[in-house]
């Protein structure tokens, strides 16, 4: 389904699928992107003929790339599927059939652009903003060329050729038209078209109406189907479809659910813009690259026999007097510096000095997060100097970090108790060896009392 934000150009910043419906774009994915479009479907008809296939169901795949053009591209749409395959008589009978329901390689390229003026520029005139411009009856065209190469059935190689149109009608609603010859050189050659009508509600949601129907020589088949498509982000889109299915000889309904995954390698192409902003037209050299040492000798070879010009003369030139004159009053030169036949005069343009920086010896950090499947369950990187925020945390992670801190609190508690502990027992033990020397020296002094009365007897 195209979106209404990228149907103006090759290459958009937005994913381009035609899922979920049948039709396809004229505009290609642009260079540089492959593009994987698939889903699910299941396909169920009430039984009217003899043999009949009432149910199948399976996986439809269209990957799609651009290269050496961007208006060219190729792409292969393939299908995986399980049908019953049904025989009504007298009894009923049935059996399951697996394989490749078709195989088929095309290629489109778009013939004519058509391109709108941007009204909601225009200041002037309220009418002239709102009216309809009648250029967007005009739609842009694109060939289509393809081949089915027959791995389903062994009879079934054919090509297939259609034109592909789209009306941009205004910026969110679109119709696409599909015009297509299959089974070209076959007994039973197909005629089919598909018209597709796309609405976008919003920049992320679109929705569809749609309406094929194919023709051969015996039978007329016809579908109508709708469905809505959601823009995930700019590389994934996410579709669901549902559709009636109407025949001469059966009805019924066939439903699908998908998904579409871009993956971007595209690189814009420099212009060279004039003041007006309009692009330069580069104007091609004939000088040939000459290559190799044969090469270069018959490139001398041929430059004998062309034209020369004249030869110029390698002597200084002599400076007239007027000249002179007018340096020495513009520049203040003095006459004796000046020498009339070397007169070094600085050129105007000087060519600037190259420096040669050294390379950087800090080592890039690489990004450890997951990087997922293609891209799309890759993990959030994380900073580990940004703290979390505490409005993302859970109530329970609140609560295990108040629990830890409590814990911490507890832990810091009791080392500030033991220290406690061990300083009053140093200062008691400090206690105790001062009272035991207070308690010595007192013995010491009454033993020496006890002495001096013993000597005065």
């Amino acid at each position: 389904m195209v979106f209404s934000q990228s149907i103006l150009a090759q290459y958009t910043n937005v994913i381009n699928a035609n899922r979920p419906g049948l039709s396809e774009s004229p505009y290609s994915v642009g260079s540089g992107v492959y593009q994987l479009e698939t889903s699910v479907f299941y396909r169920e008809t009430k039984i009217h003929p003899t043999f009949s296939r009432p149910q199948s169901k399976g996986v439809d795949f269209l990957f799609r790339t651009s290269f050496f053009n961007e208006k060219l591209e190729f792409n292969l749409n393939f299908a995986e599927q399980k049908e019953q395959v049904s025989f009504q008589n007298i009894f009923d009978s049935s059996y399951f059939k697996t394989g490749f329901s078709k195989l088929t390689i095309g290629a489109k390229y778009l013939v004519y652009e058509q391109k709108y003026t941007d009204k909601s520029k225009e200041i002037r005139s309220w009418v002239a903003r709102n009216s309809f411009d009648y250029n967007r009856l005009i739609p842009s065209i694109a060939v289509y060329v393809g081949v089915n190469t027959g791995i389903y059935k062994a009879s079934s190689f054919y090509p297939k050729a259609g034109i592909l149109l789209q009306n941009d009608l205004s910026y969110n609603f679109n119709i696409i038209t599909n015009i297509y010859y299959d089974r070209i050189g076959t007994e039973l050659p197909e005629f089919s078209y598909i018209i597709t009508a796309t609405y976008s509600f919003s920049e992320r949601w679109s929705t569809f109406i749609e309406n094929q129907t194919m023709l051969d020589e015996y039978q007329f088949q016809s579908s109508i189907g709708t469905g809505f498509a959601f823009l995930y982000n700019k590389n994934i889109q996410l579709n669901s479809s549902l559709r009636l299915l109407a025949n001469a000889n059966y009805s019924g309904y066939y439903t699908s659910i998908g998904a579409s995954y871009r993956f971007d390698r595209h690189v814009d192409k420099a212009t060279n813009l004039d003041k007006n902003r309009n692009q330069l037209k580069v104007k091609k050299s004939f000088s040939r690259r000459v290559k190799g040492f044969f090469g270069k000798l018959f490139n001398n070879v041929t430059n004998v026999f062309t034209k020369k010009g004249k030869r110029k003369s390698t002597k200084k030139s002599k400076l007239k007097t007027q000249t002179v004159e007018s340096i020495k009053k513009n520049t203040g030169i003095n006459q004796d510096n000046i020498n009339n036949t070397n007169l070094q005069v600085k050129p105007l343009r000087v060519k600037p000095k190259r420096t040669r920086v050294r390379p950087t010896k800090i080592k890039p950090t690489k990004d450890k997060t997951k990087k997922g499947f293609m891209g799309i369950f890759k993990g959030k990187s994380i900073d580990k100097d940004e703290p979390e925020k505490d409005s993302e945390k859970g109530p329970k992670e609140l609560e295990r970090e108040i629990k830890k801190l409590e814990r911490e609190i507890k832990k810091d508690d009791a080392k500030n108790d033991k220290k406690k502990k061990k300083e009053k027992k140093k200062l008691e033990k400090e206690k105790r060896k001062k009272e035991a020397k207070n308690k010595k020296k007192e013995n010491d002094d009454d033993d020496d009392d006890d002495d001096d009365d013993d000597d005065g007897n």
